[in-house]
């Protein structure tokens, strides 16, 4: 067993304490699971989870169903990316983006300068149990959804591999399994993540 394998099982048994010392900003996919894992993963850590689209949403006093609708996607983007700048620039936190955040090269720059990105990488059936019900989703009000996610996936998946760490999400992992993985991945970076008996 690992160090790093040994610390996480022994974690039921006593409290850990981190020091989180860059912003985790999390990418994927629509249903990747960014905004509850990213919301556990923030109580783990003892710091502050904020939501891109969240806060563009309170940003421009629309949600963003609304503001595809009546400014179109360019407009979104721009915003996207000042928000995302802005954030960055605030305390470390864990930070959820919207699926198309990370297609954006300024995007990735401002991420990899300032905290680390981790995809948290979803297979397309996966997703699409997740997303199928839902109507919040913009990118999918046309005829056939199924086959857009497909589109989108496709497209995409290329860039999030450039994240600066992917995990897989599986669809029998919990959030706290997913929390479990991302931490013990972000523990092979100091410079992100200490971990402390408490």
């Amino acid at each position: 067993m690992s160090e790093i394998e040994q610390m996480m099982a022994d974690r039921g048994k006593r409290p850990m304490s981190y020091t989180l010392k860059k912003t985790i900003v999390l990418v994927g996919m629509m249903g990747a699971g960014k905004t509850a894992v990213g919301r556990a993963l923030a109580q783990r850590l003892g710091v502050s989870f904020l939501d891109s689209d969240a806060e563009i949403e309170v940003a421009a006093n629309r949600t963003v169903p609304e503001i595809f609708e009546r400014d179109g996607e360019p407009f979104f983007r721009t915003k996207e990316t000042q928000i995302i700048e802005r954030l960055l620039a605030e305390k470390r936190c864990v930070l959820s983006t919207g699926g198309g955040a990370f297609l954006s090269e300024q995007n990735r720059m401002n991420i990899s300068g300032k905290g680390i990105s981790v995809w948290l990488n979803a297979d397309l059936e996966l997703l699409w149990n997740r997303v199928r019900n839902k109507d919040t989703r913009p990118l999918l009000r046309t005829p056939n959804p199924k086959s857009t996610l497909q589109d989108i996936y496709d497209q995409r998946v290329p860039t999030y591999a450039l994240a600066d760490m992917t995990v897989v999400s599986e669809e029998e992992y919990s959030i706290e399994d997913m929390v479990d993985r991302v931490v013990e991945a972000l523990t092979t970076r100091p410079d992100v993540l200490e971990m402390h008996n408490a």
